[in-house]
């Protein structure tokens, strides 16, 4: 099955020909002889990719790029120029205008076939890249959609999490992949009975057993995708409530035996509940906020997490008055 349309503009039949023939019998082909075609084509079957001549009567490839990009509906897709202009400054004015690539005339059929190949990989990947953010979206929602905490609690500390992931001294890419599986961490709570979860009050010793599996239910959900993002998120879910010292829950784990990613959300998961009003509490001061996080260091926090979380606290305080402002100005 072609999956991929590839719009092919060029005013050379000989040119659309071997295009043609490189390309037939892996995607499906539309053809344009013209600028002002291109654009009327590239609106009707809004390719994957469209290949582009420069030097065409009408206007030209620059120009169609340019209209190509300044357009919500085709801003998106891919150009690779076609040209026989093969000196540096024309390679340039073609990325200037936004295209991700350049092939020089006369056409390889071999190198035409690769190139394509390799940027609708990069498309695949970026429509993978954007159904995971989306999932992530739903999911981190559905967490707390029966909940007391506002939608913006998870987002903000996401955002805290990779400010003191960061400082904590992990790659870049994993700070980035907590921050991106952060807002999962309370997934499960999709599982526990409203009347927990909208108790204006203290649980009592059996509702609190209950609010407890919520990790264990989040856990579920999210390991069933071999996907790094949520094997992490499935992670954070499950271990975001244990403690330094063992005595949290659900599995009791101390130290180093608790996941990093786990000890990170921790952190900025109280950080962020403490300084946020819910129905059976108010905000708390952000001088006790901090002092009860330092005075938690070796018992709930790990001393070497919460020694990150002061060396960024500055940050996650700019960051709490953004969000803030941010929910001022949604009411």
């Amino acid at each position: 099955m072609m999956s991929n349309t590839i719009l092919i503009v060029d005013d050379e039949p000989i040119n659309l020909a071997v295009m043609e023939v490189a390309l037939k019998d892996d995607y499906r082909l539309v053809f344009a002889r013209n600028g002002l075609d291109a654009m009327v084509a590239a609106l009707k079957h809004l390719p994957s990719l469209i290949l582009l001549d420069i030097q065409m009567p009408d206007m030209n490839g620059y120009a169609v790029c340019h209209q190509l990009k300044a357009d919500p509906r085709t801003e998106g897709i891919p150009v690779i120029f076609i040209s026989g202009l093969a000196d540096a400054g024309h390679e340039e004015e073609g990325f200037a205008c936004g295209a991700v690539d350049y092939i020089h005339k006369p056409i390889s059929r071999a190198i035409l076939r690769a190139r394509v190949q390799t940027h609708l990989s990069l498309v695949r990947a970026s429509r993978l890249d954007r159904s995971y953010r989306e999932a992530i979206h739903m999911l981190g929602e559905a967490g707390h959609f029966n909940d007391n905490d506002t939608g913006v609690h998870i987002w903000r500390m996401a955002a805290y999490a990779g400010l003191i992931a960061s400082a904590y001294g992990l790659e870049k890419e994993q700070c980035e992949l907590i921050e991106l599986a952060a807002p999962m961490h309370d997934t499960g709570k999709i599982g526990i009975p409203h009347a927990i979860l909208k108790k204006p009050g203290k649980l009592d010793a059996d509702e609190w057993e209950q609010m407890k599996t919520h990790s264990r239910i989040g856990y579920d959900i999210l390991s069933k995708s071999d996907a790094p993002i949520f094997q992490m998120a499935a992670t954070i879910a499950l271990h975001h409530h244990e403690r330094w010292d063992g005595s949290g829950y659900p599995d009791q784990l101390a130290g180093l035996d608790i996941p990093v990613a786990a000890r990170v959300v921790a952190l900025a998961d109280v950080f962020d509940a403490l300084s946020m009003s819910r129905p059976y509490k108010p905000a708390w001061p952000k001088a006790k906020v901090i002092a009860t996080i330092r005075a938690s260091a070796g018992s709930h926090f790990e001393p070497a997490m919460v020694q990150a979380f002061d060396a960024v606290l500055d940050k996650m305080c700019q960051t709490k008055a953004d969000w803030d402002f941010k929910e001022q100005q949604a009411a």
